[in-house]
């Protein structure tokens, strides 16, 4: 299994329980991705079953902070694509480059309901 080690800075709109719905809704929202540091040479893109190492920073659509692993001071480390995080960073990490940054906006059905 390939190690990686990603700096992803990560925004979650609007999550506001930690419930999931029985059946998910956006309410007309859906996943909105946006690199906003592409690396030059990246000869390997993040899959399925990757072990990524990743600093990010969950704020709502207000901004304000409700997670960081900055603040804990070392990256979340989790298997891709196998449940351990929510829907939408096993959905939108897939196929990045170590040392790309990204900003995901994730509707409350794939994150942590609504």
């Amino acid at each position: 299994m390939a190690r990686w080690c990603l700096i992803a800075w990560l925004a979650v709109a609007a999550v506001s329980s930690t419930t999931a719905t029985s059946e998910p809704s956006t309410g007309g929202k859906r996943l909105q991705i946006g690199v906003k540091k592409r690396v030059e040479n990246c000869d390997a893109r993040s899959r399925k079953g990757d072990v990524l190492h990743m600093h990010y920073r969950g704020t709502l659509e207000d901004g304000t902070e409700f997670d960081s692993s900055y603040n804990r001071g070392e990256p979340l480390t989790f298997t891709l694509g196998s449940g351990q995080v929510i829907r939408g960073w096993d959905q939108e990490l897939l196929a990045m480059c170590v040392g790309e940054k990204r900003k995901l906006v994730i509707p409350p059905d794939l994150a942590y309901g609504s």
